[in-house]
């Protein structure tokens, strides 16, 4: 599309929406002082203090958001994105993969200044990088509606975290959903973002995914962590933490009053993270789900989960699927749920786990069958996993078992067991998976 010539309208609906009074900079910011009544008319646009302003001080526009976009895409010299014009009225804009760029990304803040429709807004993978982020953050300190963002996977680096941080730590946004997954924040970008953390209070939900956060960048998380009072989930999934750095979280954890989701999957915790985590489940009284799937833990480190679970008051749902923990692993985090009778657990998943030396999770339902085979039969199942003492459960369990296995022939398949939930009291355990 050539920049110079007008965007035809793409409905018919659409050319005559000069005569609806829409919201503008001045409505939204003089509401003592109403805009006067002009037919086919609109409010001139006031100007902004933000570099986000069309530079043209003899141009006032008369009509809507669509007309602001068409006028900011035309300044900037870009395509207007169609889908936006549709839905700008809307309170969901998903603009993901979309490929606006730096430009495309200012021409969207500059329709947004004066925006009271949308509060949830996606960017994710746009390659909008540190002028885009710039952008919406100036975007932000007009528009008070804009609640949730998304501006994942845009290469914002460590300059876009200090643009991110310096704007955020002034607690001065609504924004209180914000994701901010695969922008290549590496160890550096930790400090930035966790000092405007340490004293801001409005983000409620944070996700860090998919960086290359270690060692030095959880020690900076975990300082803030112990002064923040916002966040109530924080995604730091498939990101570069060991054992020093999940220590530093997990102290920072101890005393946090707010945090009542974490995901830590996909790191390295190990055994000795397991260690700290065990000191987190029976002093902090706040967390209510807990990931840390595929973490390194083995049978030592669920030893030291299952200390803290047995005085644990929180927690209703703990992942650690994908970690090398056997059925004496396994036993002992059940176990400790049972001995806590103050536990909340609803939710425990220890799936994906088979210890090479001793059982696999078929070899553990064919070692139940004299004949070694994958069926039997319901009665003479029902009997030996009752008898049987390497996963205790009682009679209502495995009745339970018996629903997931029966083929309705009298007969239990034990190939049905590739996924096995098995209920614990009030918790969901989910114990064999392939």
């Amino acid at each position: 599309m050539d920049n110079d010539k007008p965007l035809q309208p793409e409905t018919e609906d659409e050319t005559e929406t000069e005569l609806v009074p829409q919201s503008s900079a001045k409505t939204l910011y003089c509401e003592a002082e109403p805009p006067p009544t002009v037919e086919k008319v609109k409010p001139a646009q006031e100007n902004s203090e933000t570099d986000l302003e069309i530079e043209d001080n003899e141009k006032f526009f008369t009509t809507g958001q669509k007309e602001l976009y068409l006028e900011a895409c035309k300044l900037v010299g870009v395509v207007p994105v169609s889908y936006f014009i549709r839905n700008m009225e809307e309170s969901y804009v998903n603009l993901n993969h979309h490929g606006l760029g730096p430009r495309g990304t200012k021409a969207i803040a500059i329709a947004l200044v004066s925006n009271t429709a949308v509060t949830k807004l996606e960017l994710e993978d746009n390659c909008i990088m540190e002028e885009g982020v710039l952008s919406l953050v100036e975007m932000l300190q007009e528009n008070y509606y804009l609640q949730e963002m998304n501006i994942s996977n845009n290469h914002l680096g460590l300059e876009g975290a200090r643009i991110i941080s310096d704007f955020f730590e002034r607690n001065s946004s609504s924004i209180w959903n914000l994701e901010l997954s695969g922008n290549d924040f590496k160890e550096e970008s930790a400090a930035p973002l966790c000092q405007a953390l340490s004293t801001n209070y409005r983000i409620k939900k944070l996700d860090l995914s998919h960086n290359q956060f270690s060692d030095i960048g959880g020690e900076q998380l975990g300082q803030m962590l112990a002064i923040n009072v916002g966040l109530t989930s924080l995604d730091l999934s498939w990101n570069n933490f060991h054992t020093r750095g999940a220590v530093a979280l997990c102290n920072g954890l101890r005393g946090n009053v707010t945090l009542t989701k974490l995901d830590l999957s996909m790191n390295g915790l190990g055994n000795e993270g397991a260690v700290a985590l065990g000191e987190v489940l029976r002093l902090n009284s706040c967390l209510v789900y807990l990931d840390v799937g595929s973490n390194d833990i083995g049978n030592e480190g669920a030893s030291k989960i299952s200390k803290g679970l047995e005085s644990n008051e929180s927690l209703r749902v703990l992942k650690l699927f994908l970690n090398p923990i056997s059925m004496d692993g396994a036993i002992l985090l059940i176990l400790a749920i049972k001995r806590n009778p103050k536990s909340r657990m609803e939710e425990l998943d220890i799936s994906n786990y088979a210890d090479q030396h001793k059982i696999t999770v078929m070899d553990f339902f064919k070692s139940l069958n004299p004949t070694g085979t994958m069926k039997m039969s319901v009665d003479e199942f029902q009997k030996v996993m009752i008898e049987q003492t390497k996963v205790p459960l009682n009679q209502y369990q495995v009745r339970e078992v018996i629903k997931k296995l029966d083929e309705k022939t009298g007969m239990v398949n034990f190939r049905h067991a590739l996924s096995l939930t098995v209920p614990h009291g009030n918790a969901a355990i989910t114990l064999l998976s392939k």
